[in-house]
């Protein structure tokens, strides 16, 4: 048998309806995946359940999976929300934070040395009014930058 006899054959036995149908269960399988994944690591992350819990929990999901995330879904869902909230406000607290400090003016520094955009624009200032020379300017602005 040639292979466009072969293609032809193949194409008349899974007709689009099937292509589809099959694109469907993988789409669904690879749902299901991944609500067991996010499922499991919030039973790992939830703070008000005890070691049994948790391990009744993860049993109850891995050995009847379909019984055992839709109990959990109805169970605990809404702490399950409120548990992925409270995570995104912790990163975005915490990447808030690391941008403060690598800036120079984290809060409570009590003005200190200033950040250095900060010396960077009263240096200007200086020069604009003339009090520094275009050297001093440059040397200092150097210095800063170094």
């Amino acid at each position: 048998m040639d292979t466009n006899a072969l293609a032809a054959s193949l194409a008349v036995d899974y007709p689009m309806l099937n292509i589809f149908w099959t694109m469907l269960e993988l789409f669904l399988w690879i749902l299901w995946f991944f609500l067991l994944f996010k499922i499991i690591t919030d039973i790992f992350r939830s703070h008000d359940l005890s070691g049994w819990g948790k391990a009744g929990w993860l049993v109850l999901v891995i050995i009847l999976p379909l019984i055992g995330i839709l109990a959990y879904l109805i169970a605990r869902g809404q702490g399950m929300g409120k548990r992925d909230v409270e995570q995104a406000q912790k990163a975005d607290e915490a990447v808030r934070a690391y941008i403060r400090d690598a800036a120079g003016n984290a809060p409570g520094d009590g003005g200190g040395s200033g950040s250095h955009v900060e010396d960077l624009a009263k240096l200007a200032d200086l020069k604009e009014r003339g009090v520094i020379s275009d050297e001093e300017y440059q040397k200092a602005k150097d210095k800063l930058l170094a």
